[in-house]
Formats: C-alpha cells, sequence, structure tokens
C-alpha cells in the first residue's frame, strides 16, 4: 500500500509539474504574439488618424486657390475694328499682344490676326486656367502654374504670325507718308474718305498704290496681278467705296481674310489679306464706311490691301480699279 501510494504520488508530481511547464510555455508564446499584435495595430491606428487630419486640410487649400484666379481675372468683347495689339495698349495688359494672344489662344486660334466682333478674351489670366485646378497639396508649387503657362505658347505666335505685331510700330520699309497716314485712320474711322460729290470714296484714304492691275509674273494663276495693291500697316482702316450690300465675309484661301461687296451699280469690290472684319455677309453698308483692317493674313509676303473690282463676285472678272474709281470721280 504505502508503495503504491508512493507512486501514485509521483504520478502525480509529474503531471502537475508536466501542466506547469505546459502553461509556462504557452504564456510564454502567447505573450510573443500579442505584443506584435499590439506593435502592428498602434502604428496602424496612428497612421489612419494621421490621413484623416491631413486630407481635410488639402482638399480645404485647392477650392481657395482657384477662388484667387478667377478674382484676378477681366474678360473683354471683341468690337469692329480691334486688334490684339491696339485691345492690349487700351486695356494695359502686362506683356502686350503676345501674352493676349498666349492666354487666349485656345479661343483666338492659330492666327493672331484673325478676331471678331463678339469674341470674349481673358486680360491678365489664362483662358480655362480653372480646368487645372491645383491637384498637390502645396500652395507653393500651385502657385506657380499659372505665371509658367503663358511661356512656352509665346514662342509659338512670333514663329507662326510675326506679321501681325510689326505693323503696330510705324513700317519701316514703307514710305514715310503713307505709314504717318494710315496709323491715325482707325481712330479716324469715316472721317476723311478721299472721294468725290458722285458716292464712292477711296478704299484707303491716303494709302499708296504697291503693285499695280495687271502687272505680269508667274506667281498669279492668271498670269498677271488681278488687282491693285495699297501699301498699308496692319491695322489700317479700309472703307467700302460705294454703297452695296456684303455678299460675303471670312476666309478666302489664298486672299485670307477677305470681304466682297456688290455695289449699287451691279460691280463687286474685293478687300482681301485682312486683320479683322467688321461687316458681316448680307449687311448693307455706305460708301466710307469702314468694312475691316488690313493686314497679311493668307498668301502675302507682307501687309497691304489687295482690292479687286469685278463684274460679278467670282475670280477672273476683274476690270481696272483705280480706272474705275478715277471713272466715278475718286482722285487717287
Amino acid at each position: 500500500m504505502p508503495a503504491k501510494g508512493k507512486h501514485r504520488r509521483s504520478k502525480a508530481q509529474r503531471l502537475t509539474r508536466t501542466i506547469a511547464v505546459a502553461g509556462t510555455g504557452g504564456a510564454a508564446l502567447a505573450l510573443p504574439l500579442m505584443g506584435a499584435a499590439g506593435a502592428h495595430a498602434a502604428p496602424a491606428h496612428s497612421a489612419a488618424g494621421q490621413s484623416a487630419h491631413s486630407a481635410p486640410a488639402t482638399a480645404a487649400k485647392a477650392p481657395a486657390q482657384g477662388a484667387d484666379q478667377k478674382q484676378g481675372t477681366r474678360t473683354y468683347t471683341v468690337r469692329g475694328g480691334d486688334h490684339l495689339s491696339k485691345i492690349a495698349a487700351e486695356q494695359h495688359v502686362d506683356g502686350g499682344w503676345k501674352r493676349l494672344y498666349a492666354d487666349n489662344r485656345e479661343a483666338v486660334g492659330s492666327n493672331p490676326s484673325l478676331i471678331h466682333p463678339g469674341l470674349r478674351l481673358v486680360l491678365g489670366g489664362k483662358a480655362g486656367a480653372d480646368r487645372s485646378a491645383p491637384a498637390s497639396g502645396t500652395p507653393r508649387a500651385a502657385a506657380e502654374k499659372p505665371a509658367a503657362a503663358p511661356k512656352p505658347a509665346e514662342r509659338e505666335p512670333a514663329a507662326q504670325a510675326p506679321a501681325a505685331p510689326k505693323p503696330a510700330v510705324p513700317a519701316a520699309g514703307e514710305a514715310a507718308s503713307s505709314g504717318a497716314a494710315s496709323n491715325i485712320s482707325p481712330q479716324s474711322a469715316g472721317a476723311q474718305p478721299v472721294g468725290s460729290t458722285s458716292g464712292y470714296v477711296s478704299p484707303v484714304p491716303g494709302g499708296t498704290v504697291g503693285t499695280p492691275y495687271r502687272q505680269a509674273g508667274g506667281m498669279w494663276s492668271s498670269g498677271y496681278h488681278t488687282g491693285t495693291d495699297f501699301v498699308v500697316p496692319t491695322g489700317t482702316s479700309l472703307k467700302a467705296v460705294g454703297a452695296g450690300t456684303v455678299v460675303s465675309a471670312g476666309w478666302g484661301g489664298a486672299y485670307g481674310n477677305q470681304v466682297v461687296i456688290r455695289l449699287a451699280d451691279g460691280h463687286y469690290a474685293q478687300y482681301a489679306h485682312l486683320s479683322s472684319l467688321s461687316v458681316s455677309a448680307g449687311q448693307s453698308v455706305t460708301a466710307g464706311q469702314q468694312v475691316g483692317l488690313s493686314g497679311a493674313t493668307g498668301n502675302v509676303t507682307g501687309p497691304h490691301l489687295h482690292f479687286e473690282i469685278r463684274t460679278t463676285p467670282d475670280y477672273g472678272s476683274d476690270v481696272d480699279p483705280i480706272g474705275y474709281l478715277r471713272a466715278h470721280g475718286v482722285a487717287i
């Protein structure tokens, strides 16, 4: 009996020790796992807290930037007789016509000389800047974008249409008297028509005749010059030579921007290479009324007015424009 009891006590002792060891080992294994889970859980909680705090701050900054850009922007609606250099000067646009064109290139198109009445231009800011609202949370990077944007665009108009800005300065290679007369003509549009009592006037008051009618040359498809060129800088006011109705006003291929008027006697007067149009098709005009501004659009080597008188509105029906005007009492 005592031996058996001894043996049972010994068994129980071993069992107790085994349980104790197992318990100790279990605790030893559990504690590191719990510690590791806690270690990972704590950073995740703090990261979530950080993103929750930082997201509203970024979102709050973006609308503020957009609001500043809108507040600093002005708009201008083009009127008859306007051109970019004139608008830039009158509206005090920093950077002149180049900056104005760069900021409104999308609205104006590839030709800075062609703007039409009713076109809305942005002054002092890039058109459509609201579309590129700053996505970054850094205010400095977002604020620098509007100032840097016009620079790449400024290079293009200088290469594409150098003739547009230069005529704003008196033409160096032209006759001095012609340049002086044409520089003031836009301001005095219709004030001094050179004409007669017959109701006809010169298309360019004080203009100098350049390439004459019917001058021979292989550069013209007909083999000769079908009109008369008046040497004037871009922006010179052009007059309707007589009363009539505008039959077309717009792009004319090699003629660039053109206006064709059916005169009261059935002849047609064509004005080609214009920088700006002041009339539209179907409109009635009177002698001396401004129909547009001279320019260098279409197939040209420099700014001038190509003027034709035709018996029909189509090419090839030309007559001597100077002879026609003189026959109607216009001194040229």
